[in-house]
């Protein structure tokens, strides 16, 4: 049930000079908190231990306020192929704010243990991002999108779903565009309402680290809850199919793409899937344990791009937000 991808950790990302299109990067600190889990974050997060997450804010040199489009890498960190889809979306005059949560918290990979802290963290690290971000005098508010990779990509989903976002950035508030690359949804809300944002989710056809029918199963659901919400299968990917190296296989990696999803209530509680009552106090390491148990994991999964999948995968990220944040409205205002 554990997911990744294989990028290797340089220095902390805030302590890397970085020039993109000739704008470059300043660091940005967000109060975060660490959640045991989603009933914790949406029910009692004043009681949860504060964390002070940093990333990386790029903004083109612009007199009104830019479309902004958070990136959340997966479960290795910031790695090349998230850098270049900022550096590529910077290009094309967006606002950029490449996430670290990592950093802040001494982990450099949760690929052999998720637990190092929870999904609910990851996601409410979104949506404090969005308050912090959507102050700024050059950010429009309105125009905010998310794109997670792997655990990333199940962050942005979570982030958008009400039921978790309105107790924590109230209902008025939330972002426009959701893009959810290779996500991992193996917890979903059993009542999926994402209201106006728009949602898609893209992933590799024989991606053996995450579960195709989950991320299905968890558009179907959006749209039943009258939200928005598109999936693309590219042929012939791999997980981590945007990255431009060869195809290999990471023989460390913990999957389990088998199991069954593990539901939540509005209220954050998981819903135990042994007696089927939701639960309060369960975390993530039980629901792992039980999968484990139950013999849905496995050792080893592949990553990697073959020919123009990358190349694939920039054409749908940039027609996406073309279509959801509307740079050219934002740029001729």
């Amino acid at each position: 049930m554990l997911l990744g991808e294989a990028m290797e950790q340089e220095e902390r990302w805030k302590e890397q000079e970085v020039n993109y299109a000739g704008v470059v990067g300043e660091n940005v600190e967000i109060l975060s908190r660490n959640p045991k889990n989603y009933f914790q974050a949406v029910s009692d997060i004043e009681n949860c231990e504060t964390v002070t997450i940093d990333g990386k804010l790029f903004i083109p040199e612009t007199k009104k306020p830019l479309p902004l489009v958070v990136v959340v890498p997966g479960s290795l960190g910031v790695g090349p192929n998230h850098k270049a889809h900022t550096e590529t979306l910077v290009s094309e005059g967006y606002a950029v704010f490449l996430l670290d949560p990592f950093g802040a918290r001494s982990v450099e990979s949760t690929v052999e243990n998720q637990t190092q802290y929870s999904f609910a963290a990851s996601a409410y690290d979104l949506l404090v991002t969005y308050q912090t971000l959507s102050q700024h005098p050059l950010i429009d508010a309105e125009r905010i999108a998310a794109q997670g990779h792997s655990r990333g990509g199940s962050a942005v989903l979570t982030a958008s779903m009400r039921n978790f976002a309105d107790p924590i950035i109230g209902s008025e508030s939330g972002f426009a565009a959701i893009y959810s690359v290779y996500p991992w949804c193996g917890h979903q809300f059993k009542n999926s309402q994402t209201g106006y944002t728009q949602v898609r989710a893209i992933v590799g056809e024989i991606d053996n680290w995450v579960s195709i029918k989950q991320i299905e199963t968890q558009i179907q659901a959006i749209n039943a809850n009258h939200g928005k919400a598109t999936m693309c299968i590219v042929d012939g990917a791999h997980h981590s199919f945007d990255r431009y190296e060869p195809v290999h296989h990471m023989s460390e990696a913990r999957v389990a793409p088998e199991a069954p999803i593990l539901f939540l209530e509005d209220n954050g509680a998981m819903i135990d899937p042994e007696t089927k009552q939701p639960n309060a106090d369960l975390v993530d390491y039980d629901i792992f344990v039980h999968a484990m148990k139950q013999g849905y994991g496995r050792l080893g999964a592949d990553i990697g791009g073959i020919g123009d999948q990358p190349e694939i995968f920039k054409k749908d990220m940039l027609e996406f937000y073309s279509q959801c944040l509307n740079l050219e409205e934002a740029q001729s205002e």
